[in-house]
């Protein structure tokens, strides 16, 4: 299998993450996450809204001026007073998103697509003045219509933003929901193209795979999945994804870092890192049935498509 050369891994622990039960990361924390995620290699680091407190502001300054070879982004609302406190604070990017779908539309904001459309413009010329690379996000892409999806996804591009987000915000969507929607979307738009998929339905790597199959440029993904309810695609888990596939497109990440950076986030949280955790749960290349063994011993790719070597890990057996 073929997959697409253009792969941005858009790490959200700082973000989403920040929203998942038990996390209340300390500006220390947040900052060691960042080196960690910038060490091994994923390309941009998302955090929470400057506008969200005066913490998240002060933190956001701090990370984006810390020299990290990641790009950093914020994620706010398309208000001209979150986009100026963006640019106060030394984001490289910012991740709009407006509400889409009928239901969140009737009891979120009660916006028509013209007046989506007109403040979008407002915020996304002011952030491209700025220098700010920028991403405008449907919030609940996949319960939005699709000819008012690609409506808004071709006005916003002739605004100028570097690229345009679709959000599996409820996790309701099927992979092959997500193959079609990502190829009719890549058929009439010709910036990049984001994809955030929750686990609501256990689908989230599944979707973010079909996504990039699809033509999907930039993955969301968070630290352990973490996020809200119970989370997004991991790291760990779409490093494995297209490892398994093709492991020259993840060549490029520090592979061996993934065990520590979870344990690490695991720690911070106050959880154990899922026995089914890809690559770093302690069972991941546990072998224990007797056929099984036996063939691991002759050759260790009859029952594992991930070289443990490749991670930092040992494989162990029964």
């Amino acid at each position: 299998m073929s997959l697409p050369e253009r792969l941005f891994f858009v790490d959200t622990t700082l973000r989403e993450g920040e929203q998942f039960a038990s996390a209340r990361f300390t500006s220390a924390q947040r900052l060691a996450i960042a080196e960690m995620l910038d060490a091994f290699g994923v390309e941009y680091i998302e955090l929470t809204s400057p506008a969200a407190s005066p913490q998240s502001a002060r933190d956001l300054a701090t990370i984006a001026r810390h020299g990290l070879r990641a790009r950093i982004l914020t994620h706010i609302r398309c208000h001209m007073t979150d986009a100026r406190l963006a640019v106060e604070h030394g984001a490289q990017g910012a991740n709009l998103l407006f509400a889409t779908s009928e239901p969140l539309r009737t009891v979120s904001h009660g916006r028509s697509l013209n007046e989506i459309l007109a403040e979008a413009q407002q915020v996304i010329t002011y952030l491209r003045d700025h220098d700010v690379e920028v991403r405008f996000s449907c919030e609940d892409s996949f319960r939005t219509d699709l000819a008012d999806l690609i409506r808004i996804y071709r006005a916003v591009e002739t605004m100028g933003v570097q690229r345009i987000g679709l959000a599996d915000t409820v996790g309701i969507a099927t992979p092959r929901q997500v193959y079609e929607v990502v190829s009719a979307v890549r058929a009439e738009v010709t910036c990049d193209i984001e994809f955030h998929g929750h686990n609501d339905s256990g689908c989230a790597v599944a979707n973010t795979f079909c996504a990039y199959e699809a033509g999907a440029t930039h993955l969301d993904v968070t630290v352990l999945g973490i996020g809200e309810r119970n989370g997004i695609a991991s790291l760990s888990g779409m490093i494995a994804r297209i490892a398994s596939v093709d492991p020259n497109r993840v060549r490029r990440y520090r592979l061996d870092l993934l065990p520590k950076i979870d344990e690490t986030v695991a720690t911070m949280l106050g959880i154990e890192i899922p026995f089914n955790q890809c690559i770093t749960s302690p069972t991941a290349f546990h072998h224990k049935a007797g056929m099984h063994t036996k063939a691991v011993l002759a050759d260790p790719r009859s029952y594992e498509v991930l070289d443990p070597n490749l991670f930092g890990r040992q494989r162990t057996i029964a």
